[in-house]
Formats: structure tokens, C-alpha cells, sequence
């Protein structure tokens, strides 16, 4: 996973399965390590401590998250779909070295850094779709 869109990437969308088998979707910040992308829990106001993100990749750890690019020029819209398997860090190296790669990214958790848990998500799938690339294959660009 060395796509520069990815890496350059600041918000992407992370969905877990809830308990009832519903799909739970929040935005989220991460920072990648080679197969692994890294988010925390900052420190913005949240409604519980408990956060269903965690909970649920706890519980049913294949989830998927979506990098996407927009641009009223649809010649250049792209899309990166991750699909993998979370493990919630609550302490450790790898933490600390999650925590190191997202201050590193975001100047905000230089202030305000994040703590536990942070989550892990080995991706063992990736999907991408760039109107460009469609466009040199010769295919219709479409909406996506």
C-alpha cells in the first residue's frame, strides 16, 4: 500500500457491523505502516467513552474503509477501498509507534495527543477506482 493519495490522504471513512448486524460508519483520521492503517480516538467531545467504533471492531473485527477524493472536475475523482481485519491496541510498542505516525501526520494531536485504544486494521484487500485511470482503459467515466 504505497499509493502517495493514500498516504497524502487527512479523512476517510471507517465501517464496523454493529451488534444488530447493521453497518456503523464514522469518519476517521489514520496514518499508514506498510499493511496496517493506524486511527485514534481524539480528543473531541464524544457522547461516551465507549465509542461503537472500538466496541464493535472488538467484537467483529472485518471492516472496511473508503479514501475518496472529490473535485467538481469529475476527470478527478478516485476512491481506495481497504478492506481488513481491526485489532484494538490498548498499550504497548505498536501502539506507541500508531501514536508516533498519527502526530507525525496531524499537527492537532501534537497539542491534544490521542491516546488508548487505538485501532489497527491489517488490510487484506485493496480496491481503487480513479476516473482517470477509467478514462486511459477506455472505459465511460461515470459518477463512481
Amino acid at each position: 500500500m504505497h499509493d502517495p493519495r493514500l498516504a497524502a490522504a487527512r479523512v476517510a471513512r471507517l465501517a464496523t457491523t454493529d451488534p444488530d448486524g447493521r453497518p456503523h460508519l464514522v469518519p476517521i483520521v489514520f496514518a499508514i505502516d506498510g499493511d496496517t492503517l493506524y486511527s485514534a480516538v481524539d480528543a473531541k467531545p464524544k457522547r461516551s467513552k465507549t465509542l461503537r467504533r472500538i466496541e464493535n471492531a472488538r467484537e467483529r473485527p472485518d471492516v472496511t474503509i473508503l479514501v475518496d477524493h472529490y473535485d467538481d472536475d469529475w476527470s478527478r475523482l478516485w476512491w481506495i477501498r481497504l478492506r481488513g481485519r481491526a485489532r484494538v491496541l490498548d498499550g504497548g510498542d505498536e501502539l506507541e509507534r500508531a501514536l508516533r505516525l498519527l502526530r507525525e501526520k496531524y499537527p492537532q494531536y501534537t497539542e491534544e495527543p490521542p491516546g488508548a485504544p487505538v485501532l489497527a486494521v491489517d488490510v487484506t484487500e485493496v480496491r481503487e477506482w480513479s476516473a482517470k485511470a477509467a478514462s486511459a482503459a477506455g472505459l465511460e467515466s461515470r459518477r463512481p
